[in-house]
């Protein structure tokens, strides 16, 4: 290791460094300060600002410290005559066109410009001559341009191409001609776009939901966690008044490096949609009435205990934190009542029995950068976990192949070879096609309960490659999405999975929905199991299995039953026939006024403390941020009341810290030290799904309609990716047998229900599939996510 290393001096600090590495990089790990603009630590070295001059010995001429490799007896002088002059003199040439108009601009206070200019520029411009001006682009609802303040430093250009995989922006033009945008006028469309206004080092990019909202100084910062999907991205959220103004990535380089989603940025502006709910309401002879929460609880325990237990249950939301799903958990079989679930889009729960602790990833966060091959099946990683495919991204750059099983051809912004795109039953038989080719290839007898679906599949070269490359060296993947979780024949692809990791030594993982699935799982969240995987005397029925009987009475956590159910038809008539129904929601939307008998306003992420567990199974736990509206109260409190109202015992929490380390001592108690994705097959025999006849719906939730909370994101439903989820959509071949090719609208059935729907000729779509987007509003009164559909004319 030492010969790698370098011995030199910064002012005459003696410094070690990596042979080849940047003079920046080094001075920064020393804590010696270089000013710059287009340097950053997460993207290719440009060289184009020139701020980050300084002296070298022997040099003839001061050099940027971001492009200048360290060497053997280096002497470098940041703060000498000659290097400050240069700096300064860079300073003076890039001041010379800025408008300087920081009284106006929402990077004032935070802007790397001014910082640096208080250091290295002058109180007085030689520059007399006019400055020149650039006309302003709209980019989308997200990010607001004032491109005349642009100092052309292209970090913003240089994230595109190589963090977020699209180059949407570019410099067009030349001298001071040269100019950023998108070339063709356009939306910026990339998922992870919002982070280029963290990087513009001036006020050339803004934030456009909080422009002109706040100042810098006047913000008050809270560190939180992103709970819109498995990796639990780490945040600040900046709060004014007690009201959220803004999120901005916090660094965590094992989570999500210094970047986060979208979703994760701009979900916030949710917190104050129209239908907030803030204060305890109850309905009365058809019409809702406002109440204190004395009452309104006192109603709930009287409705409750009024129904059977047995034909009483609960939806809990993937969304709610730790000790939120714990207490509901604990509260509710206290009563004696034991379906509940989180699981709500999941629709085969046939081998829940052998389903992990939780849905583990099967290694780190960082460990996907390191894979040599992923199997991704039913996943479109890009969308449903961005933070997450950047991660794999960066590994297939590197060589990793990674390979995909899928119901539609998904844009993946990475190479993906093989990748196959087929009907629901397809998935399955294409994934046994893997598991005999990996047979084959290893040699052994056929595990047990496995022999007619393997001699059922067609081995293709493409199951050998998939099967041949997973088997190779180093750390392979195969990841079960949550299109995979999602599929009615679920168990056989976790079957076949298990099988195809026994068979290559690859590790079998999840990449699950919601923010804390894994919580959910480990609180006891599910009907069969409780904290810790413990076994019950008492299981409960999954969330469909009971909502297809007769349910009394109903107990909702953060859920929408219309738009976060598998089957939302079937689960809005079993509230609408349900003789008691409660919510504890942030929202009163249309369809919970419809159903509910009382609703309870509870906090948000945003307004609470808590704990969400990643898929890698990290503990993160937050304080809460911004200020609940009106008499809205933490669930966790609201459930904590309850419990104490029924009589139960061990509802003595003061603190959510007691309930996150009760949970955490009921682990401990169960055993459970490691982490295990290894499925354990009983042996039973596996069937052959039935090739389906006539069209298949196919769908997966949207990037902006994952819950209740992004779903209001104003901005984020006026991207395109949520403009993208409201239409239906086949092949071309598909429409032509159909007589649908010309087309703009539909109506689908799906049993005795339909649909009204924009039609869309999409080539992604496999033949005899139709994608119907699951979570909309304009699907909510369709059947189940998978099965046969029926288009027909306008």
């Amino acid at each position: 290791m030492s010969e790698d290393l370098v011995n030199f001096e910064v002012d005459g600090i003696p410094l070690k460094a990596e042979k080849g590495s940047m003079l920046i990089r080094a001075t920064d790990a020393a804590g010696i300060h270089i000013p710059r603009f287009c340097y950053h630590d997460k993207l290719s070295v440009a060289a184009n600002c020139r701020m980050c001059l300084v002296e070298v010995e022997r040099a003839p001429k001061p050099m940027p410290a971001c492009a200048t490799p360290v060497a053997e007896g280096m002497k470098v002088y940041t703060r000498s005559p000659k290097a400050l002059a240069a700096q300064k003199s860079t300073m003076e040439f890039l001041l010379i066109n800025h408008p300087l108009d920081c009284p106006v601009c929402d990077q004032g206070g935070e802007c790397e410009l001014q910082d640096v200019s208080m250091g290295f520029g002058e109180d007085i411009s030689r520059y007399s001559e006019p400055k020149r001006a650039v006309k302003d682009q709209d980019i989308g609802p997200l990010i607001a341009t004032e491109m005349t303040r642009c100092i052309h430093c292209t970090r913003c250009v240089r994230f595109g191409e190589e963090i977020a995989g699209m180059r949407e922006l570019g410099a067009t033009g030349r001298g001071e001609n040269m100019e950023i945008g998108t070339f063709v006028a356009k939306t910026v469309a990339s998922e992870l776009s919002g982070n280029v206004i963290d990087l513009c080092p001036v006020g050339a990019l803004t934030a456009k939901p909080s422009r002109f909202t706040y100042r810098a100084w006047e913000l008050v910062q809270h560190a939180t966690v992103a709970p819109h999907d498995c990796v639990g991205s780490n945040l600040y959220l900046h709060t004014y008044n007690g009201q959220a103004m803004r999120v901005v990535p916090r660094r965590n380089d094992g989570v999500n490096e210094t970047w986060i989603s979208d979703r994760d940025r701009f979900s916030y502006t949710g917190l104050s949609a129209d239908d907030r709910l803030t204060q305890p309401m109850i309905r009365q002879k058809g019409e809702w009435v406002v109440t204190d929460w004395e009452t309104a609880l006192t109603r709930v325990v009287e409705g409750l205990r009024a129904q059977p237990a047995e034909a009483c249950g609960a939806l809990l939301s993937p969304q709610a934190s730790l000790e939120e799903l714990y207490l509901a958990q604990q509260w509710l079989r206290g009563l004696g009542i034991h379906h509940l679930d989180h699981r709500l889009r999941q629709s085969d729960f046939s081998d829940q029995g052998r389903a992990p602790l939780f849905p583990y990833l099967g290694g780190s966060l960082e460990s996907l950068e390191q894979v040599s091959a992923c199997l991704l099946v039913g996943s479109n990683i890009r969308k449903d976990q961005p933070m997450a495919a950047h991660r794999l991204r960066k590994a297939a750059l590197d060589g990793a192949a990674i390979m995909a099983i899928n119901v539609r051809d998904f844009p993946f912004h990475f190479p993906v070879e093989p990748q196959v795109v087929v009907d629901p039953q397809g998935m399955v038989m294409t994934l046994a096609a893997v598991a005999a080719a990996a047979l084959e290839k290893a040699g052994g007898s056929t595990p047990r309960g496995f022999a007619d679906l393997l001699k059922a599949a067609q081995v293709t070269d493409e199951a050998r490659a998939m099967a041949e490359r997973l088997a190779g060296e180093g750390d392979a993947r195969i990841l079960l999405g949550i299109q995979a979780q999602h599929h009615p024949q679920f168990s056989l692809l976790r079957a076949l999975g298990g099988v195809i990791a026994d068979l290559t030594g690859a590790t079998l993982g999840y990449l699950s929905e919601g923010g804390n699935a894994s919580g959910a799982w480990l609180a006891g969240a599910v009907p069969h199991r409780g904290p810790g995987g413990a076994a019950l005397e008492t299981a409960g029925q999954p969330a469909g299995d009971w909502l297809s009987g007769a349910p009394k009475g109903c107990v909702l956590l953060n859920v929408e039953p219309d738009l976060d159910c598998a089957d939302p038809a079937q689960a809005m008539q079993a509230m609408e026939n349900a003789d008691f129904v409660v919510a504890l929601t942030p929202f009163a939307g249309e369809s919970l006024r419809k159903v509910a008998h009382v609703l309870l306003p509870v906090s948000t992420f945003a307004e609470t403390a808590g704990t969400y567990v990643n898929a890698e199974g990290r503990w993160q736990s937050v304080k809460g941020a911004a200020t609940p509206p009106g008499e809205a109260r933490p669930a966790w409190k609201v459930l904590r009341v309850l419990g104490n109202m029924c009589d139960l015992a061990g509802f003595e929490y003061l603190s959510s810290e007691q309930v996150r380390d009760e949970v955490k001592a009921r682990l401990a108690e169960a055993g459970v030290s490691d982490f295990d994705t290894r499925v354990h097959h009983d042996g039973s025999k596996l069937p052959v799904p039935p090739k389906a006849a006539g069209l298949q719906r196919v769908s997966s939730v949207g990037l902006y309609a994952i819950d209740s909370l992004v779903r209001r994101s104003r901005p984020l439903q006026a991207t395109p990716d949520a403009g993208d989820g409201d239409a239906a959509r086949i092949n071309a071949a598909q429409a032509r047998s159909l007589d649908l090719s010309e087309a703009a609208e539909v109506v689908v059935r799906q049993g005795k229900l339909t649909a009204r729907m924009p039609l869309v000729i999409d080539e992604s779509i496999p033949e005899g599939c139709a994608w119907l987007p699951a979570g909309v509003s304009v699907t909510s009164g369709l059947g189940p996510s998978h099965g046969p559909v029926e288009f027909h004319k306008v």
